[in-house]
């Protein structure tokens, strides 16, 4: 008898054993998919924060005719409107990766979404031309500190190897958000019904960003008094250097076409404001389909240089039938989707490349930042100097430009093709 109490002991602690661990997998499993479920959470707001920003972007283009007839100004007047949005970006990409470095990127994502909120609603309110650029000044602040403190969020949050999709994804938010704007903007009456929309989408975000998006600490890297120095070494290097360059004229020819797309499909083809919108974001979203591809494609183990000479070469002969008038009407609009679409390869493998061209995680802000001045670079100089040219010359002479910054990006990915290109596309998780 007292055997067997022992053996009924014994199996009765097997049997609150067996419960026992039963239940602590059920509550580990519980934790990891709570976890997963806040993940997936963080990147879809920090994504829609990218949104928001790229709608500021693309409100100018769908309502370029709405200030030229209110405010009376030219086509080169809207064109810095346009452009002017990025003049703290083609100067303060870097500061602000060594400012993200330094104080987290969560708190500087919340500065931006403010930022913008301030601006769209101070440009909504401007008497005149003057006010309006100040407030497309704010604007462009919010707008890079978005950009540059969100990608360093991704890149944290996400496991390494869903790094290149990650990213491959969240390039499609400056397309995706210029197509929602060229959606939107033509249900509104006028210009400044837009910027008060955008700021309310810009302070929503806000509002999410507050609650879900976690701040995540740094793994390693310099301490702040080093930041700055290891930012210049970083800018020096050959590789960080050719994706900046790279940035630069992937953005040059993309805002070449897109910042005036509805006013030159009106012309093109003789369709309303309205459709020209429904046709530029139809454009715009053509895009996406390049930066997915690119994600797939990089997942294959295609050759990063390889995919951006490809892009250039299409987005450069695209070029001369959109704005000579060879084709026709339609003809233009379906290389407007193919230049689109071919173009999305760049920005997605340039994402996907620069956190292992940091080398260290604590410069993947900064390397952003250097694709950022880049990206600011062609967003300050396409819509200027487009508006200018065309004014001056019709839209003949806008395709030199494209064409010209194509021949370059081709020779700076034969420059990358050379350098060291293979170590950037082995290294997987800067440390």
């Amino acid at each position: 008898m007292q055997n067997i109490s022992l053996l009924s002991m014994i199996w009765n602690r097997y049997l609150w054993w067996l419960n026992w661990r039963s239940g602590r997998m059920t509550i580990e499993t519980a934790v990891v998919q709570q976890s997963e479920a806040k993940r997936w959470a963080t990147v879809a707001v920090v994504t829609g924060c990218g949104i928001g920003a790229a709608l500021q972007v693309g409100k100018v283009p769908i309502a370029a005719a709405m200030l030229q007839q209110d405010l009376g100004i030219d086509l080169a007047a809207v064109g810095t409107i346009a452009g002017i949005f990025a003049v703290l970006g083609l100067i303060g990409s870097v500061p602000a990766g060594v400012v993200i470095a330094a104080v987290g990127a969560r708190r500087v994502l919340l500065c931006g979404l403010a930022a913008i909120t301030l601006g769209a609603a101070s440009g909504a309110l401007a008497p005149h031309l003057a006010v309006l650029l100040g407030s497309r000044l704010l604007e462009g602040l919010g707008f890079l500190l978005v950009m540059v403190s969100a990608p360093a969020l991704l890149n944290r949050v996400v496991d390494v190897g869903a790094r290149d999709i990650t990213m491959a994804v969240w390039s499609c938010v400056i397309p995706f958000g210029i197509a929602l704007a060229l959606v939107a903007g033509p249900m509104f009456d006028g210009w400044r019904a837009i910027w008060w929309a955008s700021a309310a989408f810009a302070a929503v975000l806000f509002v999410l960003a507050s609650g879900i998006v976690p701040e995540v600490a740094s793994r390693t890297g310099p301490t702040r008094a080093g930041l700055m120095q290891e930012a210049t070494a970083l800018a020096r290097r050959r590789t960080p250097a050719l994706l900046m360059v790279l940035f630069g004229l992937y953005s040059l020819m993309f805002f070449a076409v897109f910042s005036f797309l509805p006013i030159l499909l009106t012309e093109r083809l003789g369709v309303s404001s309205q459709s020209a919108g429904g046709l530029s974001a139809l454009a715009a979203a053509a895009n996406v389909v390049g930066n997915l591809a690119a994600g797939n494609l990089l997942a294959r183990g295609v050759s990063r240089p390889l995919l951006i000479a490809v892009a250039a070469v299409v987005m450069g002969a695209s070029a001369v039938g959109i704005f000579l008038p060879v084709l026709g009407g339609q003809g233009a609009f379906i290389l407007c989707l193919l230049f689109s679409a071919t173009g999305g390869l760049i920005p997605a493998t340039l994402l996907a490349t620069a956190p292992a061209a940091a080398r260290s995680a604590a410069m993947v802000p900064v390397m952003m930042g250097l694709l950022m001045t880049g990206s600011n670079f062609g967003q300050v100089t396409a819509p200027i100097a487009v508006g200018a040219v065309v004014s001056a010359w019709g839209w003949s002479a806008a395709c030199v430009m494209v064409v010209a910054a194509a021949i370059l990006a081709d020779l700076a990915a034969w420059l990358l093709a050379r350098g060291d290109h293979n170590s950037v596309s082995e290294a997987r998780d800067p440390a």
